[in-house]
C-alpha cells in the first residue's frame, strides 16, 4: 500500500480483508488498486475492493483482470494520488505481466527513490517461475528491469527472499556480497521483519537471474546442465530457472 495520509493505492490485493483492515487503521480512503498480473493470488480482492471504494483498478491490457478495468500496456501510464507510473511490458510470469514504475519523486525538500510494482517477474534474490511465457521472454523482461536506476526500490509480490538466497548461494558460493546480503536478510526474517523492498543496485550484484551472463554463473550452470559450448543467453537462462525449479 501506498498513500498520502488520506488516499491509498494497492498493489495487487489477493484479498480484500486485510485491505480494508489497514484503510481502516490509518483512516484512508482507497482511490486505485494497481494489479500487476492475472494470479488470483494478486487479484482475489479487486472486484470487493472496487466495489466498496469505486477505486479505479489498472491492470495488464493482455490479461484477464475483473472488470471494470483499465487497460494498460508498454509505454502506457497510469495517474493515481498524483503519482504517474511508468507501464513496463514484462512477460514470463504470465503473458501480458506488466510493471509500475515511479521514477524519482521530490518531496519536501529531497528526493525519494524509484519505485518498482514487479509482482513476480523479479524477486529479491530470484525471479518467477516462467508459468505462461519463454526463457527468452524471462530473460528480455528481466533485462528491462535490471536497467532501471540503481536506486529503484523492488517491490515484488511475495517475501521468498531467504529460499531464493539459498540457491544463489549454491550457484555462486563464493559471492561475497551475496553472504553479507544473506546474512543481513535472516537478521532481519528472525526480528519478524521484512527484507523488502529490496534495491535494485543489490540485486544485480547477488540475484543470479540478472547474472546469468556473468562468468561464475555461466560456469555453474554449465556444471550443472552439461550445456554445450555454444549455448546462446536463453539456453543458459533456461537451464538456470529449470535448476531452480529442482532446486531443494
Amino acid at each position: 500500500m501506498l498513500h498520502d495520509g488520506r488516499n491509498a493505492i494497492v498493489v495487487d490485493p489477493g484479498l480484500a480483508k486485510p485491505v480494508f483492515d489497514a484503510l481502516k487503521r490509518a483512516n484512508l480512503n482507497l482511490a486505485a488498486i494497481l494489479v500487476t498480473h492475472h494470479h488470483a493470488d494478486h487479484t482475489g480482492g479487486v472486484a470487493e475492493l472496487h466495489a466498496a471504494s469505486g477505486a479505479k483498478v489498472f491492470g495488464p491490457a493482455r490479461e484477464h483482470i475483473p472488470d471494470p478495468f483499465t487497460p494498460l500496456k508498454h509505454g502506457d501510464h497510469a495517474e493515481a494520488l498524483g503519482l504517474d507510473f511508468e507501464v513496463i511490458d514484462i512477460p514470463g510470469h504470465t503473458a501480458g505481466h506488466i510493471a509500475f514504475f515511479l521514477p524519482a519523486q521530490e518531496s519536501a525538500g529531497h528526493e525519494a527513490a524509484p519505485l518498482l510494482f514487479c509482482g513476480d517477474t523479479l524477486f529479491s534474490g530470484g525471479c518467477g517461475r516462467l508459468f505462461e511465457g519463454t526463457p527468452a521472454q524471462m530473460l528480455s523482461s528481466l533485462d528491462a528491469l535490471s536497467a532501471l536506476p540503481d536506486a529503484t526500490r523492488v517491490c515484488c509480490g511475495h517475501e521468498y527472499t531467504l529460499a531464493n538466497l539459498r540457491f544463489a548461494k549454491a550457484v555462486e558460493p563464493a559471492n561475497t556480497e551475496l553472504t553479507q546480503y544473506n546474512a543481513q536478510c535472516e537478521a532481519l526474517r528472525a526480528l519478524g521483519q521484512p527484507t523488502l523492498p529490496s534495491q535494485l543496485a543489490t540485486e544485480r550484484r547477488i540475484n543470479p537471474f540478472l547474472r546469468s551472463r556473468e562468468a561464475t554463473v555461466l560456469r555453474a550452470v554449465h556444471a550443472h546442465a552439461e550445456l554445450p559450448a555454444d549455448a546462446v543467453d536463453a539456453d543458459v537462462f533456461a537451464a538456470l530457472r529449470q535448476w531452480k525449479n529442482d532446486f531443494r
